[in-house]
């Protein structure tokens, strides 16, 4: 939940939660918290609020996640993947079994800024009446939280696909690099030569798709790398970055991922 402004929402959150079996609470800047209001509304689901985990930026708590889907009611400019209620929490079922995930939800009164869901995979919209679209905040981690618990039930749903080499999921924040230095290195080009910001979050959204695990995410950075020493912005040369990315390759292939 992000910079939930009602302490209430957060312990309402915390009930469904409790309801349908979930326990992982991430709070980033609440306006308040702990409070009361929060207690009062868990209705007894003291213990989910008692471990919720508090961050300062969503960068900073989705920095371990490999699928991180957003919840938005407005329709954005940019065509980012959509789901709705079913389709997220059957993608969630799935991707859970192999790597972190997180469910995000935005502020009362405005809900994620783009900034924030661009640090997703996909945007969520759950189905309510055009003519009234404001949903609770709280009401829509109940509909999801409910959504996924019966997907998780079903068992029809085939394991996410892995490769042969058991390749480690990429994280948002490994992406998060990846892309703070192909920026960098693209500002040393006439690519970025007019306005970058809408262009930076296409690309960003076209990696997104492609870009699965930490081996080809230390690709692409060895191969920027390797541009920065040709256009001469770096003395590194490119064959150590190599022999690097391929120790850590090796290194993770070697550590199961939780």
């Amino acid at each position: 939940m992000v910079e939930t402004t009602h302490p209430g929402n957060i312990g309402a959150t915390a009930r469904v939660m409790a309801n349908m079996g979930l326990t992982q609470l991430c709070l980033v800047s609440p306006r308040s918290f702990p409070d009361p209001a929060a207690t009062a509304r868990a209705a007894g689901a003291d213990d989910i609020l008692e471990q919720a985990k508090v961050f300062d930026s969503l960068e900073e708590a989705v920095s371990d996640c490999g699928c991180v889907i957003g919840a938005t009611a407005r329709r954005r400019s940019l065509a980012w993947p959509l789901l709705d209620a079913e389709q997220a929490a059957a993608r969630l079922v799935v991707e859970q079994q192999v790597t972190n995930c997180a469910l995000i939800f935005g502020p009362e009164a405005c809900g994620l800024s783009n900034a924030h869901l661009d640090l997703c995979h996909a945007h969520l919209r759950i189905d309510v009446n055009e003519a009234f679209p404001s949903l609770n905040v709280a009401t829509a981690v109940a509909v999801m939280a409910y959504e996924f618990r019966k997907q998780s039930g079903l068992g029809a749903l085939e394991p996410a696909e892995q490769s042969t080499e058991e390749e480690t999921p990429m994280t948002m924040g490994e992406f998060d690099q990846l892309m703070t230095h192909l920026e960098m290195v693209l500002s040393n080009t006439a690519f970025l030569s007019g306005p970058k910001t809408k262009l930076l979050r296409k690309i960003r959204r076209l990696l997104l798709r492609g870009v699965k695990s930490t081996q080809e995410v230390n690709i692409l950075r060895g191969v920027l790398t390797s541009l920065e020493y040709a256009l001469g912005v770096s003395d590194k040369q490119p064959q150590k970055r190599a022999q690097r990315e391929v120790q850590n390759t090796a290194k993770n292939n070697s550590t199961t991922p939780t």
